[in-house]
């Protein structure tokens, strides 16, 4: 089969846009793990509850949505906040098996509730541009996709900032970075582990509502995202957001010219970010952009 200049470059701008808002869903996964060291698995299924909130605000007040992240960032930081404060937070000292467990069973709580109440068919969305492309040097890049993208690279460019220059913010990174030593110059944890996992919830959130823009919203959508952002987490280094980023963007990348090069279908395209990561790991186990603590 012979490849074309345009297919490739297509290809290409497809796999990074791609990877630009899995990159808002890893890093809101990466900041509660980095802060709290606990595998949130019950991610997607706020994915999707954000997802859920967006189509409704489509169907019955018209919002657009993109629109409508005004809603469901709000919301659920809140939710996020309620859930570490009440489930979350009582087991951070108990065995990681405790924890992990309380969010699968989270997880499946929230699915299941969607399903009995949302049914099991997948809903979708259709905007004015839902359909639209920008022809670029022979590609045509759906710009749908392409304002996804972006709107998830401003939120992840606000949160960035928000770590780096506010207080809470540093609050929030001396805690990932030693909790103790945060605890003994006035921090308090407790609120800091409420405010990053409503932070990162939010991210999932928010990342919900921008995929509705090209992809249907049904209770179990979450996983899809959920395995992809787990292997980006990994390869970009646990709680390195900027290597989490950096990986977000190689493993879109790599699944969208895996599509073209490897003739694979779409349902098949984590084989090759699957075999990445096990090839990376065997030689860098703490991933790309990870350092292998002594």
């Amino acid at each position: 089969m012979i490849f074309s200049f345009s297919l490739i470059f297509q290809s290409i701008i497809g796999g990074l846009l791609m990877g630009g808002v899995l990159s808002l869903v890893a890093i809101g996964l990466s900041l509660i793990f980095g802060v709290m060291n606990i595998i949130n698995f019950a991610h997607g299924a706020l994915m999707m509850v954000g997802m859920y909130i967006s189509f409704f605000a489509f169907q019955f007040l018209g919002f657009d949505p993109f629109l409508s992240i005004v809603f469901s960032l709000p919301i659920m930081f809140l939710l996020g906040a309620i859930i570490q404060k009440i489930l979350i937070g009582p087991v951070l000292n108990a065995a990681h098996i405790n924890q992990l467990l309380l969010t699968l069973g989270l997880m499946l709580f929230i699915e299941n509730m969607a399903a009995q109440i949302f049914g099991l068919t997948d809903r979708s969305i259709l905007t004015g541009y839902s359909t639209s492309t920008i022809s670029l040097w022979g590609a045509s890049i759906s710009t749908i996709r392409l304002m996804a993208s972006v709107l998830a690279l401003a939120i992840n460019s606000v949160l960035y900032l928000f770590l780096k220059k506010t207080i809470t913010g540093r609050a929030i990174r001396a805690a990932s970075e030693e909790k103790y030593a945060a605890q003994l110059v006035g921090i308090n944890v407790n609120r800091i582990n409420v405010i990053a996992f409503g932070i990162g919830s939010a991210c999932a959130g928010a990342a919900g509502s921008i995929v509705l823009s090209f992809y249907p919203v049904s209770p179990h959508v979450g996983h899809i995202f959920l395995i992809a952002a787990f292997v980006v987490i990994m390869l970009g280094g646990g709680s390195n957001l900027m290597g989490v980023f950096w990986a977000a963007l190689i493993i879109g990348l790599a699944e969208s010219l895996g599509q073209v090069l490897l003739m694979l279908p779409a349902s098949s395209a984590q084989v090759v970010s699957f075999g990445i990561l096990i090839i990376i790991l065997f030689f860098k186990p703490a991933g790309l952009f990870g350092v292998v603590k002594q």
